[in-house]
């Protein structure tokens, strides 16, 4: 693994950055004054709820179980939010604004070419997965369970990720880059191959498949099923 690429993903997108991300979509909601304070609170909030939702699932979670995880009190946890449903839409929200704004983000050198663009929006969305681990097991593992406008939070930013790998996909066809005759339903076959690093740690760990490989391995298979047909 190139480890200076895995400590600046794992930098950006640590907890602490994270929870001042989610205190600047929820500052009317905090009621903690101090950002400081509010941004330490809410990453020990969401760790020990990352923590148990693995362990015994979000549902079966209780405010009395979480504030003894985090070591705040019950009236600390309602300093930050008024119930599970509002820290869930902080964690999910969280997820789907990062994901979106990562694979939008790719530089317009790459942009332009639909095959390079590809395989950049592949390994980013590897290596913000492994950055933010956690986070997208949660939102994955979790998703049945939700309430109904949480779950639906949850698919449609599954949606809107798919749609940018289909946009790649569509441009690609279009240049006679890509042999695609669905790219939304295209999309939705990479979308498990990405979702599987994350979902499957134990699996290539036993394997001893790293992170590099990985990207590599998916890359390599997306573009040989895209490949067009030598005439």
């Amino acid at each position: 693994m190139d480890l200076a690429r895995h400590r600046q993903w794992t930098a950006a997108f640590s907890t602490e950055v994270l929870c001042r991300r989610i205190l600047e979509r929820h500052r009317d909601a905090v009621r903690v004054q101090k950002p400081h304070v509010a941004v330490a609170n809410l990453g020990r909030i969401i760790e020990a709820t990352l923590k148990l939702s693995n362990r015994q699932g979000f549902h079966a979670t209780s405010l009395r179980d979480l504030a003894q995880a985090s070591g705040l009190s019950m009236g600390g946890l309602y300093s930050y939010f008024d119930n599970k449903a509002t820290l869930l839409s902080m964690i999910l929200g969280e997820v789907s604004s990062t994901v979106n704004e990562v694979l939008r983000a790719a530089p317009e050198e790459i942009a332009e070419d639909p095959a390079a663009h590809l395989r950049w929006l592949i390994e980013a969305h590897v290596r913000l997965t492994e950055a933010m681990q956690p986070w997208f097991v949660f939102a994955f593992m979790e998703a049945k369970s939700f309430p109904a406008a949480e779950r639906r939070m949850a698919v449609d930013s599954e949606a809107a990720t798919e749609e940018i790998f289909a946009a790649v996909l569509r441009q690609g066809a279009r240049r006679g880059v890509f042999a695609v005759a669905d790219a939304d339903l295209t999309a939705s076959l990479i979308k498990p191959l990405l979702q599987d690093w994350y979902v499957k740690r134990a699996k290539h760990r036993k394997r001893g498949t790293g992170i590099d490989a990985y990207i590599e391995a998916v890359s390599s298979f997306v573009e040989a099923a895209l490949q067009p047909a030598r005439t």
